[in-house]
């Protein structure tokens, strides 16, 4: 069965983009060198990461249309370089590598023909997924860090149709690692045993309803606006606007 084309995700992803290099306009050279939230990471870092992140999911979408197998990154080696060489550089030049490199992976995604959508490819995580999981993959790089580039826009500002669905995703995630990390017998393990094992506790937002419980044995309930639960799981904030007792939770990938 052919997935459809995600055209409206395609339309969605080009919004997200625009708006992102609208705001991108009023940097100065002085502020690329700026510290954005990510640890160890100016504002530079994040706009290189942007761009290289456009051309690596082009190539999941060449290796979904030919059927010739294209690695996300060549390595992650070379990964981690481009991001370092090209932190540098002064704002017009990011803002031209940005905008070119969105848009040769938006006329790509726009070409796919219909029926290879449904092609498997392999992210840079090692994760198998079908060449219709891109453009959402996409969408998570530029919302999520454009509020990492600390210009303004916050998890707040995130639109509400991506909240749900990246709370969704983030939940199940944690659920099934949690989950797995009991046997029969329910006692806790770990790959790691130096390592807590992951929470299990309840999430409530208290703007839009949504609710799930995370891992067999939950021991607290956190709750607030839905925007602000979601910054909290991926690590974009410490959760300060949330109630309950907050868990140590794992790293987002």
């Amino acid at each position: 069965m052919t997935s459809a084309t995600p055209e409206p995700l395609l339309d969605t992803v080009d919004r997200a983009t625009q708006h992102l290099l609208d705001a991108l306009g009023e940097l100065t050279d002085a502020d690329v060198p700026e510290p954005s939230l990510l640890p160890g990471w100016t504002r530079g870092h994040v706009l290189a990461h942007l761009a290289r992140n456009a051309d690596g999911l082009l190539n999941l979408l060449l290796w979904a249309r030919t059927g010739i197998e294209t690695p996300q990154y060549a390595s992650q080696f070379l990964r981690d370089s481009d991001i370092e060489t090209g932190a540098p550089r002064p704002i017009a030049e990011q803002l031209t590598d940005l905008r070119a490199a969105s848009d040769r992976w938006l006329a790509l995604a726009r070409a796919m023909p219909a029926d290879r959508w449904d092609y498997r490819v392999r992210a840079r995580t090692g994760k198998q997924l079908p060449a219709s999981a891109v453009p959402w993959l996409r969408l998570r790089e530029i919302e999520i860090h454009h509020v990492d580039l600390n210009i303004g826009y916050r998890p707040q500002d995130w639109p509400a149709d991506f909240v749900a669905r990246m709370l969704t995703e983030r939940v199940e995630g944690l659920d099934h690692a949690a989950a797995s990390s009991r046997p029969a017998d329910a006692k806790p393990m770990t790959s790691d045993p130096s390592q807590p094992p992951p929470p299990s506790f309840v999430i409530e937002t208290t703007d839009t309803g949504f609710g799930a419980t995370i891992g067999p044995a939950p021991t607290t309930k956190v709750s607030g606006p839905a925007a602000e639960v979601l910054a909290w799981l991926i690590g974009r904030s410490d959760g300060g606007g949330l109630s309950g007792e907050l868990p140590t939770l794992p790293a987002w990938l």
